[in-house]
């Protein structure tokens, strides 16, 4: 019943477009662990009015076989500033059709009236003791795309089986329900509440239990700068720094208001390098600042730049920020704790292709690291089960930029990350520190971590499968390779089959998934090796490292051997060329 896709559809069915309407009704969206997340537009195979409140009608389904109190308890549904002029799509919208989805039956919606970052919605989840939460974002994607991401009641992203079940639930209620396009309704329902008050003010409080030195950060002269990049992290961060005592960071103009056409950059996306910094690095050199916060769109990741005393801006990687992190937060927890005996129940989590640094920082300091597999789905769950059992778990990260700072929420959270690493600079400045210097001292103290990450870019699932097929079957049929140019492949990790050469039945110990590629290889020389492919992008993505331990403090060498290494892995396991995969470009 939109009148927008409804048009698109009429006219390439008059132009007797078959190949465009192939693409747009030929495949349902594929509802993942991840939930949804494809471009907006018309058909079944694009986020719309229609296919919002189908997938809506089934996850409604699927909770209410799972939750006898669903309707006491209810959902949370938060949205960012996503929206599609020539579809009539935007988050808002879609978020209203599922709160009226839930609504028709009963169920009280929590829904924000206004947007908000994705952390909030796993938080709403966990403070409010909620069934479940949908949070309608695409983060850093495109500006073309959006999402549905969805949280269990443990307030942690769904894994599986939730996944197939909420899949196949969607496929049973196809036909929308009487009154489903009409969100009108729920503005009069006595079953509609907005939790954002609420939130912003509990959140920031929660937030303030990591806060250590709030009379440092009432002094320090240090100055900050912060990009939301287009999305919803502005007044958010402005809040926290607030929340910690710190002067609040100078915010990019340009970039501090929500624009879903995201006008200043070319990927809204944090991770993509110095190119999304531009503007921070001016705003930073004309007010003096001397460290750059970027949040995505979403607001759940963070990246972070320091200048140099050179006059050059370093952008810490996800896993340099991550070995900093990690150290800050168990650095506080232990001046917190004089039980020595309290260490034996704190964890650190961090996923499979991310740096080992805080396996190297555990075994000095004698608490425990655990790694999961890729994505924050699986460190969410894994510190639920942990934190069940009156464990505490400090901290999780991903190379991808994400950081779990606080046990309120189960997820990524750039914003909590952002005022958490003010506060970490703003003490180090007291001891005459930088935050590279420190990183320095982190690897002199626990051993040195090169890592080095990238991807290719390819379209053809079919090119991807062979790839992989050809690691497989390298020298002949079930033979993985033994090794790379010159280097010495010492053992294989097949987390698509199953298979591990380090464990002594050959299977290995984190959980396998058929339905997405994922080896490592370790090689002699101490370097470990990841290629896998993307769950919610057309990317096979490449992770890297080489870890030495505490007193080889040649880093230089160590970087040229992992370059090396890294440029064998291209040419003989990628064979760019040969698959016409098209590279990284900044």
């Amino acid at each position: 019943q939109n009148p927008k896709t409804c048009a698109i559809v009429k006219q390439l069915v008059a132009e007797g477009n078959v190949g465009e309407l192939q693409k747009y009704f030929g495949s349902r969206m594929e509802f993942g662990t991840a939930g949804l997340r494809a471009a907006m537009g018309a058909g079944i195979s694009h986020m719309n009015d229609l296919t919002i409140i189908q997938t809506t009608q089934g996850f409604c389904r699927y909770l209410e076989k799972n939750f006898s109190d669903l309707k006491k308890r209810g959902v949370v549904i938060g949205f960012d500033a996503r929206a599609h002029l020539s579809s009539g799509g935007s988050s808002k919208r879609f978020a209203r059709l599922a709160a009226n989805t839930f609504i028709s039956q009963g169920v009280p919606v929590y829904l924000f009236s206004d947007i908000t970052p994705t952390p909030f919605v796993p938080y709403t989840v966990t403070h409010l003791k909620l069934c479940a939460g949908i949070m309608v974002t695409a983060s850093h994607n495109p500006k073309q795309d959006n999402g549905y991401k969805v949280y269990w009641e443990n307030g942690a992203q769904i894994i599986s089986p939730h996944d197939k079940g909420i899949s196949q639930s969607i496929e049973e209620n196809q036909e929308p329900w009487p009154q489903a396009w009409d969100d009108k309704l729920i503005d009069s329902s006595l079953l509609l509440h907005d939790p954002y008050a609420m939130v912003n003010k509990e959140y920031f409080k929660d937030i303030q239990k990591q806060c250590f030195h709030r009379s440092i950060n009432k002094e320090t002269s240090l100055k900050f700068v912060h990009t939301s990049v287009h999305g919803v992290g502005h007044k958010f961060v402005q809040l926290a720094f607030k929340a910690f005592d710190l002067s609040p960071p100078f915010a990019v103009p340009e970039q501090k208001d929500p624009d879903p056409e995201f006008p200043t950059v070319k990927y809204p996306n944090p991770e993509e390098g110095k190119g999304v910094l531009t503007l921070s690095f001016a705003l930073a050199e004309k007010d003096g600042a001397k460290i750059i916060l970027a949040n995505d769109p979403d607001a759940d990741r963070l990246a972070v730049a320091e200048k140099q005393e050179s006059g050059e801006w370093k952008v810490f990687s996800g896993n340099e920020l991550g070995a900093l992190l990690g150290w800050w937060i168990f650095t506080c927890w232990k001046n917190h704790n004089s039980d020595a005996c309290a260490v034996r129940d704190v964890y650190m989590l961090s996923s499979t292709v991310s740096s080992k640094i805080l396996r190297a920082i555990a075994l000095k300091e004698g608490f425990h690291f655990e790694e999961t597999l890729t994505g924050f789905k699986w460190m969410g769950n894994r510190a639920k089960q942990l934190m069940d059992q009156g464990k505490a778990v400090l901290f999780a990260f991903e190379e991808a930029i994400g950081y779990m700072c606080c046990p309120a929420v189960l997820d990524k959270d750039g914003v909590s990350a952002a005022v958490i690493t003010a506060e970490m600079a703003s003490f180090l400045a007291t001891r005459n520190l930088s935050l590279s210097q420190q990183l320095k001292a982190v690897y002199d103290e626990y051993g040195f971590h090169i890592t080095k990450a990238s991807y290719f870019i390819c379209h053809d699932p079919k090119v991807i499968q062979q790839l992989f097929d050809n690691l497989r079957n390298f020298d002949g049929k079930n033979t993985y390779p033994k090794s790379c140019g010159r280097f010495k492949v010492s053992g294989i990790r097949d987390l698509t089959t199953g298979y591990d050469s380090s464990q002594p039945d050959q299977k290995a110990i984190l959980p396998t998934s058929k339905s997405s590629q994922m080896i490592t290889f370790t090689f002699a020389n101490g370097g470990v090796a990841t290629m896998r492919t993307s769950g919610t992008e057309p990317k096979i993505k490449y992770y890297s490292e080489l870890c030495a331990p505490p007193g080889n403090s040649d880093a230089e060498q160590l970087k040229k051997e992992l370059d090396e290494l890294v440029a064998a892995l291209e040419k003989h396991f990628f064979q760019p060329e040969k698959n016409k995969l098209q590279r990284k470009t900044e």
